[in-house]
């Protein structure tokens, strides 16, 4: 498993976990006893998340470019070079503009896309009424057959580039930041979809009368009044289309830390009101490297368009593979008619994805060289962390150990907070720093954040305790869901600890050492671990953590600065682990 699932008795109790019926689903038991499924779905999401991720260095790039491209059909002196300069300015100014969030410009975004599907609807049925009325024929699907019979092989390659028309809805998750389920639902049937239908019938009813517009019909199929205006709308649009794609990138990658599948980078939220609403100026300055790289390494040619197509359809597959799980196991709809959505979806999407294939070479290849990056480095910090988190496991402090080293050590007033991963037993790192200290405060809590894959964990659900030997020492799991806000820098995350343990005091004395320690203040240890494998494993696994694993340690954010807490509250404990 490349990354360890934990699973209390208590999650059932979670207010935000699914427990929908009590019965567990047949699917749901198999996927709880095979370690082999479990690994094979892991992957799955691991590398739709990237694919997810190259999705996102794609869209803002065909967006705007795209959307700017018109501007050539105004003068012969405008060359593709000037569209491409045009359009890196657009992307720059899209990406410093991250920092200060969506919600600052949001209330914009559904005028302008309100007005660009009312714009490009109406275009479509004037050009439908003007050239060709008996297009609207295309909307039955038995046209399907009749392109594929008259064009056989040409229409097979064809089929690559109608996916383009389909773009942007692998990434409708990112909007459930932003607005319900409801609205989006509303939005599509009625405004977005009928827009679309009527813009791209317009479209073939002129081309029907103008095939040589072929390569600009978008804007030679406007009316010459609408030319600005439209061309003013569209950029505007390709922003808000772009927006979209690189929340949905920050947001995945955000649940992804939560979930310990990637090295930690900074979140910053940008929105009190919407939990969903954050920044990663890591990841936006990749993006923003990367889209530019692809517009000028391009020049703004059609290789983009294929890369887009190619990068589209693989996370839509992905999806349908993934949702057809969740179908199951936690909406719970009966099998038959969850195997029916993934036969249908499956072979539409498959024959998209074939018919892709020709294209790796013509520019389909970029989405999949992102996938590789962001896979090797999710790969490397998952494998990494295992190894870690099997070398505590295996060497844990004994319990008799332990309690005679407490006994022998100096006690002193105040709290000793030690932070590890390991929810049960006591972690390597104690014995090193009684080694180095040669002291212990009366009260110590081994704490473990535990992150969960739910949406949120209530505040009366956060706390998990439990009472070891000897005298003043306990456990406590701090759970989270993946959307909580994580901090522990005020004084009064340990005065809720404290409060917390008192209800599972025995006796006065108990409570009254416990107020005794917090008056005199807290202390939170972390271990700063080094890993090195050793040359008993193969040269590729000593590679991953010896220089892959360790350089992500060094140069990604630590689990100090993501749990904020005050550096002079903090003692890092070096500790190096041979494997």
């Amino acid at each position: 498993m490349p990354v360890p699932v934990t699973r209390l008795a208590s999650d059932a109790n979670l207010k935000f976990h699914s427990k929908k019926s009590s019965l567990q689903p047949r699917m749901l038991r198999f996927l709880e006893g095979s370690v082999i499924a479990q690994a094979v779905i892991t992957y799955l999401v691991l590398i739709g998340t990237c694919m997810v991720m190259g999705d996102g260095a794609l869209t803002p790039s065909i967006s705007v470019l795209s959307a700017v491209q018109g501007i050539q059909s105004r003068s012969s002196r405008i060359t593709q070079g000037h569209v491409v300069l045009l359009c890196v300015i657009i992307l720059v100014f899209l990406f410093l503009y991250q920092r200060y969030g969506t919600s600052k410009v949001s209330f914009s975004f559904s005028p302008i896309m309100l007005v660009w599907f009312v714009l490009i609807a109406s275009i479509g049925l004037y050009n439908i009424i003007k050239y060709y009325p008996p297009v609207l024929k295309a909307i039955s699907p038995h046209y399907i057959y009749i392109f594929f019979a008259k064009n056989k092989r040409a229409g097979w390659e064809q089929l690559g580039t109608v996916v383009l028309c389909i773009t942007g809805a692998e990434a409708m998750f990112a909007d459930l930041g932003h607005f319900n389920k409801k609205s989006i639902q509303m939005a599509y049937s009625c405004l977005v979809y009928p827009s679309l239908i009527l813009a791209y019938a317009g479209q073939a009813a002129f081309l029907i009368k103008n095939p040589s517009k072929l390569s600009t019909t978008f804007y030679s199929s406007i009316p010459e009044p609408l030319f600005w205006p439209m061309f003013i709308v569209a950029t505007l649009s390709a922003v808000v289309a772009s927006q979209a794609l690189i929340s949905a990138s920050f947001s995945i990658i955000r649940q992804s830390i939560a979930l310990g599948c990637f090295p930690r980078v900074t979140m910053n939220h940008t929105s009190k009101k919407y939990e969903g609403q954050v920044y990663s100026p890591e990841i936006n300055y990749f993006l923003m490297i990367a889209c530019i790289l692809i517009t000028v390494g391009f020049k703004g040619g059609p290789e983009i368009g294929q890369a887009y197509g190619v990068a589209v359809i693989w996370v839509m597959l992905i999806t349908t593979h993934l949702i057809t799980v969740v179908m199951v196991i936690i909406w719970q709809i009966h099998i038959a008619l969850a195997g029916f959505f993934y036969a249908v979806y499956t072979v539409i999407e498959g024959l998209f994805t074939i018919s892709l294939l020709y294209k790796i070479a013509q520019g389909g290849w970029v989405p999949f060289a992102i996938t590789a990056f962001f896979l090797i480095i999710t790969l490397s910090w998952t494998y990494g962390r295992s190894k870690k988190n099997e070398y505590e496991t295996n060497n844990l402090m004994d319990s008799q150990e332990f309690i005679k080293t407490v006994a022998m050590s100096n006690r002193v007033p105040g709290i000793c907070i030690f932070c590890t991963d390991l929810m049960n037993g006591i972690p390597p790192i104690v014995g090193h720093y009684v080694q180095h200290m040669g002291c212990l405060r009366e009260l110590m809590v081994f704490v473990t954040v535990r992150y969960l894959p739910v949406t949120s964990v209530l505040p009366e659900e956060r706390f998990l305790f439990d009472r070891l030997e000897p005298f003043g020492v306990y456990r406590c799991i701090v759970q989270y869901g993946y959307m909580d806000k994580q901090s522990m820098e005020d004084d009064e995350y340990v005065v809720s600890i404290i409060a917390s343990l008192k209800e599972i005091a025995q006796n006065a004395d108990e409570v009254a050492m416990m107020d005794s320690a917090l008056a005199n203040g807290s202390t939170f240890i972390f271990g700063r671990v080094i890993l090195k494998m050793s040359d008993n494993h193969n040269c590729f696994k000593r590679f991953i953590i010896n220089n892959l694993y360790r350089f992500l340690q060094k140069n990604f954010r630590s689990n100090l600065s993501s749990l904020k807490i005050a550096p002079s509250k903090t003692l890092q404990i070096g500790i190096h682990y041979e494997i």
